[in-house]
Order: C-alpha cells, then structure tokens, then sequence
C-alpha cells in the first residue's frame, strides 16, 4: 500500500478506505457475502426483510462509497493537475496560459481545443506534404 500523508482525518480514512476496498480480497469478501445471502434465501423463505437485507446494506454501502472515492479523486485529480502545471511551466516556449485550464468554462476550452485541433491538422497537413514530396 502506498504512504499515506494526509493532513485530515477524513481525507486519510478515504485514502485508506478507497485502498482497502479496492483490493481484489475486499471484492472477494463481498462475493462471499452476496452468497451467504443467496443461501440463506430458503432458510427464511425468499421473506420480504430477507430482501430489504440486502437491499439496505448495500444502498447504504454505495452512498457513503461515493463520498469516499469522490475525495480521493478530487486529491488525485488535483496533485495530477499540479503536476502538469509544473511541466507546463518547466518547458520553454510553453503555453502558461494552460495552466489554469480548469477554470474556465466550456467555451473557452472548446475555443482553445479548436486552435489545437487546427495546429494538428497543419502538421498532419505538413507531414502529408513531406511523405509526397519524398
């Protein structure tokens, strides 16, 4: 398991929480628990609290799952987002107006994808001409 060095209780409890679940025991524990439930389905008759059982735990299980990994991949996402900043900014003649690219909104990143997607095809155009030129 990696090192964890996180400031605040929760956000250690989701790191460790989002670990712990995602090992292929945890799963294995959870198929496991699934076919108890299964089995024990004749023993009390396929009875309506026999499925609210199952129903519940996992409902409960899934909503507070959500809050847990969501956390992690905010942190995640956000020490990638840094990351790339520092790269970004690392290399010259990049462009350090990307380095804030997440707060702008769908128009603007669509305007500055398109002005990408033009430098593509201008190189794909170039290259093309290079290949026939040959």
């Amino acid at each position: 398991m990696t090192k964890i060095n996180v400031s605040s209780r929760f956000a250690r409890f989701a790191t460790w929480a989002s670990h712990t679940t995602g090992h292929p025991r945890a799963f294995i524990l959870a198929a496991l628990i699934i076919i108890a439930w299964v089995v024990t389905g004749p023993i009390f008759g396929f009875s309506d609290t026999w499925q609210l059982v199952i129903n519940t735990s996992t409902t409960i299980i899934t909503f507070l799952m959500v809050f847990i990994i969501q956390n992690t991949q905010n942190r995640d996402s956000a020490a990638t987002q840094i990351k790339l900043d520092e790269i970004i900014r690392s290399i010259n003649n990049a462009n350090n107006a990307l380095l804030d690219m997440e707060q702008l909104d769908e128009k603007e990143l669509e305007d500055i994808r398109a002005g990408y997607l033009k430098l593509a095809e201008e190189a794909q155009n170039a290259l093309r001409k290079s290949k026939s030129n040959k």
